[in-house]
């Protein structure tokens, strides 16, 4: 049933403006740090990632406040054109936090078994300010992974396709890292209902890791390699009693499909063959924050594994 009195901030039913946003801004809470849960452990391994040839680079930082908030992503030091080149995005909803700390966990466990065959990009947080607040949103009330396209109102996301397109080669593969939790239903689609004017119809949250895949691009082999790959880790979500998950048809276990360009979703940012976004499940009773950052790293390795293999 559609709930049209559901969320503190608006008027049900108007969009809204400025006042309502301003008040949505004011409402948020810091409620962790990005310097001392990332910027401090990405520092860390510096000197080991200097040694597999990697360097940290600074790409941006958050108008908000671009001391607090600036933005760092991992890269090859020296690009080979005759590698294959993996972008890995994590935070860019930044509550969502195994995507933030699974990329850091493949650069501190895994990245050095890969330093020699493919070149690399992690963006390990896009979205500080909300992995801060535990928001979907940025200061605006925008959401980056809806909005990588030209000329984006979201600058976590224009900050990142200026990285990408930094990259002379292109990209033959990426990961993007996400969750779907039990805030997706509790606080976050409503809120996107109220901005947006529309009734909250509710939905439910699948229970396990799904991958999402591209409708114009599916490349079906690739998400069953990512889905193999994360099982040995975590469950994967059923398909629910509709054969949905969220909504979308299921493909083959694990997997659902979205128009990711259209949508101006991250993983369509590269316009890569071999690109999927995870969705862990990081409030499963039967997984841990370590498992899902492993399922997230198991999801890196596996997708990276297999284009691999095609060479």
């Amino acid at each position: 049933m559609a709930n049209l009195t559901f969320y503190p901030i608006g008027i049900a039913g108007e969009k809204w403006g400025e006042v309502e946003k301003t008040a949505w801004l004011a409402s948020t809470q810091i409620k962790r740090s990005y310097q001392d849960d990332v910027v401090t452990p990405l520092k860390a391994i510096e000197p080991a990632l200097a040694a597999l040839g990697l360097s940290i680079v600074q790409y941006g930082a958050l108008s908000i406040d671009p001391a607090r908030y600036p933005l760092f992503a991992v890269k090859s030091a020296a690009f080979d054109p005759q590698k294959i080149t993996v972008l890995v995005t994590g935070g860019v909803h930044g509550y969502e936090t195994s995507g933030v700390h699974g990329a850091l966990a493949f650069l501190a466990d895994k990245a050095a078994q890969y330093v020699e065959r493919v070149n690399l990009v992690v963006a390990v947080c896009v979205s500080p300010w909300g992995y801060e607040t535990i928001n979907r949103w940025n200061p605006k009330a925008i959401d980056p992974n809806r909005s990588f396209y030209a000329n984006s109102p979201a600058e976590e996301s224009a900050a990142l396709m200026a990285l990408v397109a930094s990259v002379p080669q292109g990209f033959d593969v990426h990961v993007d890292l996400h969750e779907t939790t039990d805030s997706d239903e509790q606080e976050f689609r409503p809120a996107l209902a109220a901005r947006d004017g529309k009734a909250f119809i509710p939905g439910t949250i699948p229970d396990g890791f799904y991958a999402v895949g591209d409708t114009e691009n599916p490349q079906d082999a690739f998400q069953k390699a990512i889905i193999d790959g994360v099982s040995k880790v975590t469950h994967i979500a059923p398909a629910d009693e509709k054969g949905e998950i969220i909504g979308s048809t299921v493909v083959q276990h694990g997997v659902i499909n979205y128009p990711l360009k259209s949508l101006g979703l991250c993983s369509s940012v590269t316009g890569c063959i071999y690109n999927t976004t995870t969705e862990v499940y990081p409030d499963s009773p039967s997984a841990t924050p370590a498992e899902c950052n492993l399922a997230q790293v198991a999801a890196i390795t596996s997708a990276i594994d297999y284009v691999l293999a095609l060479r």
